[in-house]
């Protein structure tokens, strides 16, 4: 039998392929930028500083490789592991103490008997676009022995005055107290847009099987905000672990490296003594660190999904 279909000429055939290959390529090409600027300014330093975790290099010369020597004297450095607690009491005081106010932040913000809705969602959110010098130049007027408001407070009520970034128990008090300032109205903006997501219906259902209020926010809300919360605890993480505003503005890493922070450490390193090996090693194992706790999480909120 004889079709009646014109045959394709070669020439013709040609064509067409590199027509459709253009057409299967060209999405490619469109997102292209992103992992351009991805290997460029992620992947590759990443992997760059990696390789310098194992050498002795100050910019000058050729790195000169030492293996696992300044993993080894990181684990003696008295500086880092302070760096290394007080880093980690940062993080732990976020999610502790940023986390649950924003949770309740929120609530109070999307409640019905709230009135100026927008304008206090703007208030709560203004911290996080202020210059860091403001915030730093406002709390060390707030943190003052001499006239700060605070220990006006306090002497106000017969106690003796606080040198608040001078003391070494007291500087990471006042530095968590800047961290819970700036970054949890920022967090409640989270909860608020995971609250608002909620079906009505379920707190209408509740409502009519004799759920009051704290059976419907904790049978209800909790669960539904699960997924914003396991988001929100991430980058708290994150970025508690990343501080570096806070602490360097405020008290510099003092008194005697009581306040310091690992990024800070590492930019005194790295920056200030050109030490880029040592820096890069302390990069890496904050990477880690990130990397472990972040699946923790992962892990701790999958295995109660699990169980729901």
């Amino acid at each position: 039998m004889v079709s009646d279909t014109p045959a394709i000429p070669k020439a013709g055939r040609g064509t067409v392929r590199s027509v459709f290959r253009r057409r299967q390529n060209t999405p490619y090409l469109f997102i292209s930028p992103f992992y351009i600027l991805f290997v460029t300014f992620f992947f590759g330093p990443t992997l760059f500083a990696l390789f310098l975790s194992f050498q002795r290099w100050n910019s000058v010369g050729d790195p000169e490789f030492m293996g696992l020597g300044n993993y080894e004297r990181l684990l003696t450095d008295r500086i880092f592991l302070q760096a290394l607690e007080n880093t980690l009491i940062y993080s732990a005081a976020s999610l502790l103490i940023v986390c649950p106010l924003a949770l309740l932040l929120a609530l109070a913000l999307n409640s019905k008997l709230l009135w100026f809705k927008t304008f206090w969602r703007s208030v709560y959110f203004a911290p996080v676009v202020t210059s860091t010098v403001a915030i730093s130049l406002t709390f060390l007027t707030l943190y003052n022995r001499e006239f700060g408001l605070l220990n006006a407070l306090l002497a106000a009520v017969g106690l003796e005055p606080v040198d608040w970034l001078g003391n070494r128990d007291t500087v990471k008090i006042a530095i968590i107290g800047v961290i819970v300032w700036r970054w949890t109205g920022l967090t409640s903006i989270y909860f608020l847009a995971g609250l608002q997501t909620i079906p009505q219906d379920l707190y209408e259902a509740a409502s009519i099987d004799g759920a009051n209020v704290w059976d419907r926010f904790w049978n209800v809300t909790i669960p539904q905000l699960r997924p914003v919360m396991l988001f929100v605890s991430v980058i708290v993480t994150i970025g508690s672990l990343q501080i570096f505003d806070e602490p360097q503005v405020l008290t510099g890493g003092g008194p005697a490296n009581a306040s310091i922070s690992i990024v800070q450490y590492l930019h005194s390193r790295g920056i200030g003594d050109l030490r880029y090996g040592y820096a890069s090693a302390i990069g890496t194992v904050l990477f880690v660190l990130i990397f472990i706790l972040s699946l923790v999480q992962l892990g701790i909120f999958r295995s109660r999904d699990e169980e729901a």
